[in-house]
């Protein structure tokens, strides 16, 4: 006997291929590592010092009775193994990667905060001189347009991570049926020299820019959902809607 229950893809899931099939387009491919990492991989290679407050135990999820072993608090890591794996290899920068997944935070959770929760980092690696920040806005403007079905213009404002320099926050001019307002999306920014010599890409030689994404708030932004906890609940009145 047949079942009448039919299966259907996630909406977490699904956005993870969209992004997948547009930087594709782009010349980016997909990568991934480890949800369990290193304090090295997480913290250490991505110029995060040991005083930083982001590895304080309130924000980090430490694993017990291991030492400098944590659940990713980002996708960036992926960027610092790609990169290491490929000079290891011998294979020199150019590199043009996004890297979706899920990433731990040790937060409360509210309608707009979850623990655990997607992120896609993007990463592009070249000559000095090839990838600019304007190069960055392009990319993410194809992105947008691409995601959200119609023309969006971005805009950059100064930023602080520990892994880019210069920094950016960066808005996306976005029109709804709840009006017209900048929106910020993402955080961006060039490769940070001391990122590229951690994994032995040298920054006199080489820079580009990394960004990353939340795949949860991108879809509330397109279908107008209040409450990130929505799409973790299992839910099906919510899931079968997509």
């Amino acid at each position: 006997m047949k079942s009448s229950v039919h299966g259907h893809t996630h909406p977490i899931s699904g956005a993870i291929a969209e992004f997948t099939a547009i930087f594709s387009e782009l010349g980016f491919s997909f990568a991934e590592g480890p949800l369990v990492e290193t304090e090295w991989y997480n913290f250490d290679a991505l110029n995060v010092p040991r005083d930083h407050p982001a590895r304080d135990a309130w924000d980090t999820f430490f694993v017990k009775d291991i030492d400098e072993r944590v659940l990713r608090a980002h996708t960036s890591s992926v960027q610092v193994r790609y990169m290491e794996s490929k000079m290891k290899a011998g294979i020199a920068p150019p590199y043009r990667i996004i890297a979706p997944g899920a990433v731990f935070r040790n937060e409360a959770t509210d309608a707009t905060h979850e623990a655990t929760f997607y992120q896609l980092e993007g990463l592009a690696i070249d000559e000095k001189g090839k990838v600019t920040l304007a190069h960055l806005k392009g990319t993410l403007e194809y992105f947008f347009s691409k995601f959200y079905g119609r023309n969006i213009t971005t805009r950059f404002r100064p930023g602080y991570f520990p892994f880019v320099e210069p920094g950016v926050e960066v808005d996306m001019y976005f029109k709804s049926a709840r009006g017209e307002r900048w929106m910020e999306m993402m955080g961006a920014g060039m490769v940070h020299p001391n990122v590229l010599k951690a994994v032995g890409i040298d920054p006199e030689k080489y820079g580009g820019f990394a960004f990353g994404v939340g795949i949860e708030r991108s879809l509330m932004v397109r279908h107008e959902i209040d409450d990130v906890r929505l799409f973790h609940q299992g839910d099906l009145r919510f899931v079968n809607q997509f």
